[in-house]
C-alpha cells in the first residue's frame, strides 16, 4: 500500500456534528445594518415626499408665473425699459385700463371673455394663437388649415422691428391676413405672423406665443421679437386666462354656456331619474306601513327602579358596586357646589369638604375614595354618611 492511501482516522464515537448552513440568525446579524440603513433611506425619501411644498400649477404666458411655461422674464425686461405691465383676467378689466389713455392689449386667452367685449377695446391688439373669437379680435384673419411645427424660422418681411429681431421660434398656426396686411414667418401656405392697421390701431396676430416664455426668450432674436412686438413705449394690458372661472359661465368655443355644451337628453335623463327615486320610495313606504305608536303596559316609577336596582345588589351581594354608584353620585353632586372643575382630583375635593364642612379629612377621603365596605351595615353607615356630608354642604 503507497504511504499516500492511509487510512483516516473515524470521528469519535458520540460525537456531535456541526452544521455549517447559514441560520436565520447568522443572516439577521451579517445584514442587519445593511437592512436599517435601506430603511432609513427610504424613510427620509417618504418624509421628503410627503413634507415637500407642492409644485404651483404653471399659467402659460402668464406675466407673474415663473415657471418654464410663463412669462415673467419678458414682464420685468418691458419694465426696466419703462414700460408699464398690467396683468388682467377679464374683459372688463381690459376696458377699464383703456380708459387711462392709448395701449397695447395683450390677449393670451379668451376661454372665458366675451370676444365682442374685448374687441371693442380701443388701441392696438397683440393676439397670440388661433384664440376662440378671432374672428372678431382680428377680422379678416384666418388660420389655415394644418399646424406648421414650431421651430426657428426667418422672418422674409421688411418689418422694422421684426426684420431687426432675426429668426424666432414660432409656428403652430398659419395665417392668411387681409388685404394690406404683412405677413413674415412662412409657415405652410400662409404666415405665422401678420400684422395690419384695423380702426386706428395696429392689429398683429401670432401663431404661437412660445417665443415669449421663460424657456425660449433667450433663443435667437426670440427676446428682441417680444420686445419690439410688446415694447413699443405704450403701456400694456397683459390679458391671461383666469385662474377662478366665473360661476356658471363656462363658455366653449362659439360662446356657449354650459347647459347649451350639453347632450339634448340629459334633462330627460335627470327627470326619468327623478321619477324612479319617487316611485322606489313610493313602494318601500308601502311595503313598511305607517308609524306604528306603541302604548308601554306599565309604567314604572323612578323609586321602584331604585328598589328594584338595589334588591338585586343585595341579592348578589354586590357591594363594591353599590359603594362606587353612591360615591360616584355624591362627588358628582358636591363637585359644583363646592366650586370646583368637573374631573377634579380626589385630594381637592377632600380638601374643600373637610373646609366646608369641619370633618375630618381622612374620615371624608375614607368615605369617598377608600375600599368597600365589607358587610351590608358597613354599606348602610357609608350611605349614611355620604349623606350627612351632602346635607351639611347644602345647608351650610
Amino acid at each position: 500500500m503507497s504511504a499516500d492511501l492511509r487510512p483516516v482516522a473515524a470521528p469519535p464515537a458520540g460525537g456531535a456534528s456541526a452544521s455549517v448552513s447559514p441560520t436565520l440568525r447568522s443572516t439577521w446579524r451579517a445584514g442587519r445594518v445593511a437592512a436599517l440603513l435601506g430603511l432609513v433611506i427610504v424613510l427620509a425619501a417618504a418624509l421628503g415626499v410627503l413634507l415637500a411644498p407642492g409644485q404651483r400649477e404653471s399659467r402659460y404666458l402668464d406675466p407673474d408665473d415663473t415657471s418654464l411655461a410663463g412669462s415673467k422674464a419678458l414682464a420685468e425686461l418691458l419694465r426696466a425699459r419703462g414700460v408699464t405691465v398690467d396683468r388682467v383676467d377679464s374683459a372688463e378689466a381690459a376696458a377699464a385700463s383703456a380708459e387711462g389713455g392709448d395701449r397695447l392689449l395683450l390677449i393670451t386667452d379668451t376661454v372665458y371673455v366675451n370676444e365682442f367685449r374685448l374687441a371693442a377695446v380701443p388701441g392696438d391688439k397683440l393676439v397670440v394663437g388661433a384664440v376662440p373669437g378671432l374672428e372678431a379680435l382680428a377680422p379678416g384673419v384666418r388660420p389655415l388649415p394644418g399646424q406648421p411645427r414650431e421651430r426657428s424660422r426667418e422672418p422674409r418681411c421688411d418689418l422694422p422691428g421684426v426684420a431687426a429681431a432675426g429668426s424666432a421660434y414660432v409656428g403652430g398656426t398659419a395665417f392668411a391676413g387681409p388685404s394690406g396686411s404683412t405677413g413674415c414667418y412662412p409657415a405652410g401656405d400662409g404666415h405665422a405672423l401678420v400684422t395690419y392697421e384695423h380702426d386706428g390701431g395696429r392689429v398683429t396676430v401670432v401663431g404661437s406665443g412660445s417665443f415669449m416664455t421663460n424657456q425660449r426668450l433667450a433663443e435667437d432674436g426670440n427676446a428682441a421679437l417680444a420686445l419690439n412686438l410688446i415694447g413699443t413705449g405704450k403701456p400694456v394690458t397683459w390679458l391671461v386666462r383666469p385662474q377662478t372661472p366665473p360661476v356658471g359661465e363656462l363658455p366653449g368655443t362659439r360662446g356657449e354656456s354650459m347647459y347649451d355644451l350639453m347632450p339634448a337628453g340629459v334633462g330627460w335623463a335627470v327627470l326619468m331619474g327623478c321619477l324612479s327615486v319617487a316611485l322606489v320610495a313610493f313602494w318601500r313606504g308601502r311595503r313598511l306601513g305607517p308609524v306604528v305608536a306603541e302604548r308601554l303596559p306599565v309604567v314604572v316609577r323612578a323609586a321602584e327602579t331604585v328598589e328594584g336596582r338595589g334588591r338585586l345588589y343585595r341579592a348578589r351581594r354586590a357591594r363594591e358596586r353599590a359603594a362606587g354608584a353612591l360615591r360616584a353620585g355624591t362627588i358628582d353632586r358636591l363637585t359644583p357646589r363646592l366650586g370646583l372643575a368637573p374631573g377634579a382630583g380626589g385630594h381637592e375635593v377632600v380638601a374643600a369638604l373637610a373646609a366646608r364642612t369641619g370633618q375630618d379629612p381622612h374620615q371624608v377621603g375614607s368615605a369617598l375614595y377608600g375600599p368597600p365596605p365589607g358587610d351590608d351595615a358597613g354599606l348602610v353607615a357609608l350611605a349614611r354618611y355620604l349623606d350627612f356630608i351632602e346635607r351639611q354642604v347644602s345647608e351650610l
